[in-house]
């Protein structure tokens, strides 16, 4: 542990509502430190979680906040900008502080062997997914990701053992530090599930996104393990000259050329059974209790990261259909009126195709009734407009929500396009889909439910909680 692990006995957090913030301060609640907060709004599930643990939460932001706390810490969120009065009062009256990432490291990864999951895609489904490998075969590792683990109840867990696996994206780390904040975790064992364009407010273009994972890959020790979807060419691309050993993993025909590979995939109500190839050695059956074929890929990054851990094949796959999931991926909200509703994460179009493929193959013969609301500082661009049009193929009728034409943060420069849900409704439809885009959350749910017949399948996609339309619905269905 770093010598602030040690001595820190009380810390603030600054826009303490984010997933990971509110991670980092469960976990430090849970060790006994003093753990005091602030935010402008605070929302389920962290909002509930935060009152559980007991944790003093302010709402809006001030410098008294600081001074009356008097923390030996205060850690700064990356959504908070400058003139943030409580950063302000930290900075000018000399308290101690750090990003999230920074602190994440200090107070719990230090001294740890560092397993860092990044990529595009998958991150937080691969990251629970190698916690309970670690977990069910006797590692008892530490671990914080970016969502509701099931198999942790939460999003963090501090155990014994020597590993920490945590979530690391390319965002960047707070408004003093633009630094990505993958970098300020220092792997040992790295895995990369894919390397896609994205978050277009701090990124120029793809090459600038695979800059920050090149960077990430030079960071490697000599003998640390990159674990890489090398079938996928962005990844391929960013761990050309990766200074450490190199294990890719994929699905069916991927291209590369992979040492740890799944095929002949076959899925029914357990899941989805697939071959596993091992090392050009050993091929094993195995079973993962998740569907479709970017699911799979992500348990076949947890098998090889947990195998370069030292956990066998055979262990592992013994373990895997334990894994209990993760909220907000592909998770099941309730079946009303004959309808079952399931809420995802998806709002990239790459994963929006690869859920509603996972559900088509979950429900065959079902109809497919997919809910979008495109809410990120990426999404609301026109950035992926036609990438969009493709992306609900496997849906047989689609609602778009019209989102307001509010400000788009952007380091990259204006923002002078902007995605139109009334654009997308119109391709769908050329397409042979039928789509239509709405503004309110009560005309989606009611244009839903008045369509519904038993046997759909809604699908609501969203990063965020959107207005919380699938319980709206499954009380119109009821």
């Amino acid at each position: 542990m770093s010598a602030l692990g040690e001595t820190a006995r009380s810390v603030h957090f600054v826009a303490i509502g984010g997933t990971g913030m509110g991670s980092l301060a469960g976990l430090l609640h849970a060790r006994g430190l003093r753990v005091t907060g602030s935010d402008d709004q605070l929302y389920p599930p962290m909002s509930t979680l935060l009152e559980g643990w007991g944790i003093p939460i302010h709402e809006g932001f001030s410098a008294d906040h600081i001074t009356t706390a008097d923390p030996d810490l205060v850690v700064i969120g990356n959504a908070v900008r400058p003139e943030n009065p409580e950063a302000r009062a930290a900075i000018d009256e000399g308290y101690a502080y750090r990003s999230f990432s920074d602190a994440l490291y200090e107070l719990a990864i230090a001294g740890k062997h560092s397993v860092v999951v990044s990529g595009t895609h998958g991150k937080t489904t691969t990251t629970s997914l190698l916690g309970s490998l670690l977990l069910r075969t006797g590692r008892d590792p530490s671990l914080l990701v970016g969502g509701h683990a099931l198999d942790f109840d939460g999003s963090f867990r501090e155990g014994a053992g020597e590993h920490f696996v945590v979530e690391g994206d390319e965002y960047d780390t707070a408004f003093f530090d633009k630094t990505p904040k993958f970098l300020h975790y220092f792997p040992r064992t790295l895995v990369i599930t894919s390397v896609e364009f994205d978050h277009a407010d701090i990124y120029r273009d793809l090459e600038h996104v695979k800059d920050a994972f090149r960077a990430l890959v030079r960071q490697m020790p000599g003998d640390g393990v990159i674990v890489a979807a090398t079938g996928h060419p962005g990844v391929r691309d960013v761990v050309a000259d990766a200074p450490c050993r190199l294990i890719g993993y994929g699905v069916g025909d991927a291209a590369g050329d992979l040492d740890v590979r799944a095929s002949d995939l076959e899925a029914d109500e357990r899941g989805t059974h697939f071959t596993l190839a091992w090392h050009g050695g050993a091929t094993l059956r195995g079973t993962a209790p998740l569907f479709g074929a970017h699911n799979v890929e992500n348990a076949v990054a947890a098998l090889a990261a947990a195998g370069a851990l030292g956990v066998a094949p055979e262990e592992a796959l013994a373990a895997l259909p334990a894994f209990r999931g993760v909220r907000r991926r592909l998770e099941v909200r309730g079946t009303a009126g004959g309808v079952t509703v399931i809420d995802d994460f998806a709002h990239h179009p790459t994963a929006v195709r690869a859920t509603l493929a996972a559900v088509r193959a979950r429900y065959p013969g079902r109809r497919i009734v997919a809910i979008f609301e495109p809410r990120t500082n990426t999404s609301r661009r026109a950035v992926f407009q036609r990438d969009y049009a493709a992306a609900f193929d496997d849906a047989d009728r689609v609602v778009v929500r019209v989102v307001a034409d509010a400000p788009i943060y952007s380091a990259t420069g204006e923002v002078t396009e902007r995605f139109s849900a009334d654009a997308l409704a119109a391709d769908l439809t050329a397409r042979g889909v039928e789509a239509t885009a709405l503004p309110d959350v009560d005309a989606i749910v009611a244009r839903v439910a008045a369509d519904a017949r038993p046997g759909d399948v809604a699908v609501v996609m969203s990063n965020g909680d959107f207005g919380g339309v699938w319980g709206k619905l499954l009380d119109a269905l009821a």
